[in-house]
């Protein structure tokens, strides 16, 4: 019995052993894959932490890329901007040159309008100078109104605010008025001075050939007869018979009371110098 137990105990004895170099071994290959694990993962971590330094850096990398991009196409915009404002600087500059040589030309022509209204001037004084000495010796039609335009030219010629293109002007449509009074037949109202007293009559004018009266009763007919020297006038009575109807009928006319029809009318002599 007692040889049996030894067995026993040798043989739980071993059991007992073996557990604990089981223990002892377990613990070793445990330590030892914990030093392996962590002998692995240092590497890992590193590998790992490099991937995400190479993230940031290729994000970084893209970024700056980004803003590399962006700044040449702003680059660029700039660039064809200014390209743009030189082509209109070049073009403004001509503009701003041609714009000077028409001021240069406008300039000259301003000092030649002077120089001419200089020399335009006295001849404008002349030509109404002329026109007054005209309508004084010519027959004595309208006398008031012709004798107000001359001296409304005059006037004209001391206003500091008419040009002398608008001075001409007006000149020489005096000049026309006084010249279509040459192509027209007339009747107007007036008087003629006989014992003393002023006569109501109808003028007859017919161009500047004759200047014709009849008083209103019809009994009077004359004519407006210059002097030999050709410088003023007077009226002379006409033989009623001769040219009384002629006259009645010239006066029909000229207020358009009749068709227009030749009339007889007289004509005066012949002055000095050739005028008529």
């Amino acid at each position: 019995m007692m040889s049996f137990r030894a067995k026993a105990v040798g043989i739980a004895g071993a059991a007992t052993h073996g557990t604990a170099s089981l223990l002892v071994t377990a613990v070793m290959v445990a330590a030892s894959g914990t030093a392996v694990a962590q002998q692995l993962d240092a590497p890992i971590e590193e590998r790992v932490r490099g991937n995400e330094s190479g993230v940031e850096s290729q994000k970084r990398v893209e970024e700056i890329a980004s803003a590399t991009d962006s700044l040449i196409a702003e680059f660029r915009l700039t660039n064809k901007k200014i390209e743009s404002l030189q082509i209109f600087n070049r073009q403004l500059s001509q503009v701003i040159e041609s714009q000077n040589e028409e001021l240069a030309s406008l300039q000259r022509q301003i000092d030649d309008v002077e120089e001419v209204g200089r020399a335009v001037t006295p001849l404008m004084l002349k030509m109404i100078d002329a026109l007054d000495k005209f309508v004084a010796l010519d027959i004595p039609f309208l006398a008031e109104e012709r004798k107000d335009r001359v001296d409304s030219l005059r006037v004209l010629m001391r206003r500091s605010d008419v040009a002398d293109a608008e001075r001409y002007r007006r000149i020489l449509e005096a000049y026309q008025i006084e010249s279509d009074y040459g192509r027209t037949i007339d009747s107007t109202s007036g008087t003629v001075p006989k014992n003393g007293e002023e006569v109501p009559v109808d003028f007859l004018r017919i161009g500047r050939i004759g200047l014709l009266y009849q008083t209103r009763d019809g009994e009077e007919v004359g004519v407006w007869k210059r002097n030999d020297d050709g410088r003023g006038g007077e009226f002379v009575q006409l033989d009623r018979s001769d040219y009384g109807n002629w006259i009645s009928e010239g006066l029909r006319v000229a207020k358009k009371q009749a068709a227009p029809q030749l009339i007889r009318v007289p004509l005066p002599p012949p002055t000095k110098g050739g005028s008529s």
